[in-house]
Order: C-alpha cells, then structure tokens, then sequence
C-alpha cells in the first residue's frame, strides 16, 4: 500500500497511494487518495511530451497500479513470517528509497537543499510511512491480509473528519456527514459488531486503523507545511523516503536482534512492496494523474480493499465470512459519499 498500501487526494485540499500513495504539494487531490502503497509528499505534472512515449493505454496502466497496490497486504502477511515487522518495514522503505534514488540519479535531478524542506519532509516521512508501514507490518501478525486492506480504505473518513476540524476552508454538508456515518457503519459490519466483535482480534484491528489515520494526519501536516514548494514531485518523494528509511534503520537494531536466516518469500515480499509498491507505483501514478487527471487515477483507491481481499482468500487460503465483503462495500460506499460534490443545477 505507501507503500502503501499506498499507494494516496481532496476535493477541497492539495496534497501529495498506500498503504498505500503520493502526491506533490501544489497538486489537488482528495482524501481517497491515501492508502498503504507508499504515501510520500509528492505528485505532480508530467512533463510535456511524455505522453507520447508512452506504449501501454492507461487503462492497462490503471490495472497495473491497482494490482500493485492491492497485493500489498498480501506482499506484508508473507514479509511478516520471516522477520519481524520492523526489520520487514525497513526493507521495504529501502527498496522504495533505492528505487526513486536511482530513477532521480538517471534524471539527473538534484535533492532539496533548504533546510524547512527537510525538517518538515522527516516529520512527514515519521507521520506517513515509518508509523503506518510499521503499524501495519504488526497489525498483519494478528489479523488477515484481507482486513488490513479494508481498514486501509477508510482513510477517506478519517480524512474528511479531520480536514473538517483542523482545514477552515472545509465545511461539513449533509452529504459529508452521511459519507461518515456510512463509512463507519461498514467498519462495524466489517468487526461483527452484533457479535461483540467475537471472532476478531481488535488489537490488531486498532492498529490497522490508526495506520489508515496516520495518513490522514500527515496530509493535513504536508498541505499546511509543504504547499508551496516547488521542487519535482520525484525529489520529494526521493528525499522522503529516504528519511523514512535513515529513521528506522535508527530504531530497528534498538528493538531487534539481526535476523538469523533470509527467507526468500519474505526478502521478495519486502522487494516487490517497496520497488513495486512505492518507487514504480509512483512512477506510474505520476503518469496517470497527468494524462487521465486525479479524479479518475484516485479511483484505484477502491479497488484496493476488492483486490486486497481477493489475493488474501485466493493465495493465502485466508477465511472469509459474510460480514467482511458486505462491510467493505458499505465503506466504500461512505467514502465515495464523502468526496462526491452534488451537480451543479444548470
């Protein structure tokens, strides 16, 4: 996902997937662009001319992109059998931060230099990829892959309920109000709620969900601190991880000891999640929000949980009862809710 997955954008804000995932300052997205597939603080433009380099449609490459991103929560059940989460989570921003490193150097594009940029871009890469990647990897110990990717979708809730606190220019309207109280429905019917949640390990579950809020969090801090900079969404994105990964590589030997065998489904989990998930995600979702605009490339975000749950049930033989779908497509529907406007009456 972030990577999330993540990949993240605003009907009323400007943002930088997944979790997972990212976006520039000056681009408008909306909330239901943040997932686990690799959130950073950049998204942007394509240059001109590229499009017509390009050689696969972007529906081909929308599925691509949604494919990536889905199978991220299956990319951390496996990692999270071989090492722990945060040795697993460490990998998978290296891998995302080598990526976007060696694109940036083949472009030749430099770092920011200015000092703000990189205090406020290590906040944000604490606030949207080492927190929730983390959260994630050891939310996935105790929980299915299929409930990760569900509680990812609804960083769109929490979002607009922050937003409409913390951003003056977001006002709550009816229509808002009604996406919440759906989408928050479906988090119960998803739990079991009429249960007493029996059968669910809410730890796990919490912890799902505050990654999912983590991102919500950390746009709102990008758009006030990094709206205005003008550095390429790629040298964002760059820097960001690899701050992320400079920050965990801090406090993993602190908590782990050094793994004792590399299992090869887990090293590959962690590659795919953060060369896949994050550096070529980003890459294709740059492109995407280009040539189709936000509006459209932003849909992948409900793909994801459908995808997600998919791969848990199919490859992971993870079970599945009536409540998880049903629930699902109950927050979707609220976050969709959520980030509609009504027609304008002509």
């Amino acid at each position: 996902m972030s990577t999330a997955p993540g990949p993240a954008t605003d009907a009323t804000r400007t943002t930088p997937p997944s979790p997972r995932s990212s976006t520039t300052p000056g681009t408008q997205r909306t909330e239901a662009d943040v997932h686990d597939t690799g959130s950073t603080a950049a998204s942007g433009d394509l240059p001109a001319g590229s499009a017509r380099r390009r050689t696969l449609g972007w529906p081909v490459r929308f599925a691509m992109l949604c494919a990536v991103w889905g199978f991220s929560f299956l990319f951390i059940k496996v990692g999270t059998e071989g090492f722990v989460p945060l040795q697993f989570t460490l990998g998978r921003l290296a891998f995302g931060a080598l990526v976007l490193l060696v694109i940036l150097a083949i472009k030749r594009e430099r770092l920011p230099r200015s000092r703000r940029i990189w205090g406020h871009l290590t906040v944000a890469a604490f606030i949207l990829n080492v927190l929730p990647f983390t959260l994630y990897a050891y939310a996935e110990t105790t929980i299915p892959s299929t409930l990760a990717g569900i509680c990812n979708a609804t960083s769109p809730l929490w979002g607009m309920v922050l937003s409409l606190v913390a951003l003056s220019e977001d006002r709550p309207t009816r229509r808002r109000v009604a996406g919440l109280g759906i989408g928050f429905l479906g988090v119960l019917t998803v739990l079991g709620a009429w249960q007493g949640f029996a059968g669910t390990d809410l730890a796990g579950t919490a912890m799902a969900l505050g990654a999912s809020l983590c991102y919500a969090i950390g746009w709102i801090y990008v758009r006030r601190t990094l709206a205005d900079v003008e550095h390429s969404p790629l040298a964002m994105t760059g820097t960001q991880l690899l701050l992320a990964t400079l920050q965990l590589a801090v406090v993993t030997p602190l908590f782990t000891s050094w793994p004792t065998s590399f299992p090869l489904a887990s090293v590959l989990s962690a590659f795919a999640l953060g060369a896949l998930g994050t550096g070529f995600a980003f890459v294709l979702q740059y492109r995407l929000v280009a040539e189709i605009g936000p509006t459209t490339a932003q849909m992948c975000t409900y793909f994801i949980p459908v995808i997600a749950t998919a791969a848990g049930v199919t490859l992971l033989n993870e079970k599945l009862s009536w409540n998880t779908p049903v629930g699902a497509l109950i927050v979707l529907a609220g976050a969709a809710l959520t980030q509609s406007k009504p027609r304008r009456k002509p």
